[in-house]
């Protein structure tokens, strides 16, 4: 699972964190409870990662976080590992997804991706989709007011994959709007208010590839 924003969900010693807004890390028990391991990354003394998720040694780490999933979470059954990344997060998901090494990863997630040039100076388009071989999965919110984010551009998303064996474009709506920010982690961009059904649409599709 591979957050938006600048990366940093601030993990503490004792497994508490400082910033849980974002969807992916505030979903995080709905997924345990539906049966999934979750690897959630953060980054090192609070860096930020805007501008750098679609770089190659980014795709590298991305890698390993493959690895240490397959051999660390997995065993002995070694599980099917999926990439998911939020708004920000969907570029170094995409990124990972495009060099991921053969056979280590069961799909790719992407939703509210960041598409639209905006203070990141990087989007989904600059991580190599073309290079994307395994089953991925787009969802927007046509209530998303992310101006970096917008719904409309999930087809252009899907249709960049062109190597991909298979890409599905799943629309969805609702959400509630707490944050000041269109683009914030409480917003429809964020699934704020939705956040079981994503899971569940998200889980489904992850279901049929298994």
């Amino acid at each position: 699972m591979l957050p938006g924003g600048s990366g940093d969900v601030g993990i503490e010693r004792g497994g508490d964190l400082r910033h849980d807004n974002n969807f992916v890390v505030r979903s995080r028990g709905l997924w345990v409870a539906r049966g999934y391991a979750v690897l959630i990354p953060d980054t090192i003394d609070h860096a930020n990662l805007r501008g750098g998720r679609g770089a190659p040694q980014f795709a590298q780490l991305v890698a390993d976080l493959i690895t240490y999933a397959r051999s660390s979470i997995a065993p002995p059954a070694v599980l099917p590992v999926f990439l998911l990344g939020t708004s920000q997060g969907s570029i170094a998901a995409m990124n990972g997804a495009a060099h991921a090494a053969a056979g280590t990863l069961a799909g790719v997630v992407l939703t509210e991706s960041v598409s639209v040039m905006g203070g990141s100076h990087e989007t989904v388009f600059d991580a190599a989709p073309e290079r994307v071989n395994v089953p991925a999965l787009v969802v927007a919110n046509t209530d998303d007011r992310c101006n970096v984010a917008p719904p409309s551009m999930a087809p252009r998303i899907a249709a960049a994959m062109t190597n991909s064996p298979s890409v599905e474009v799943k629309m969805i709506s609702g959400g509630e709007t707490k944050s000041a920010k269109a683009c914030g982690s409480r917003t429809p961009h964020g699934y704020y208010g939705i956040e079981d059904r994503v899971v569940d649409l998200i889980s489904a599709w992850m279901q049929a590839r298994l």
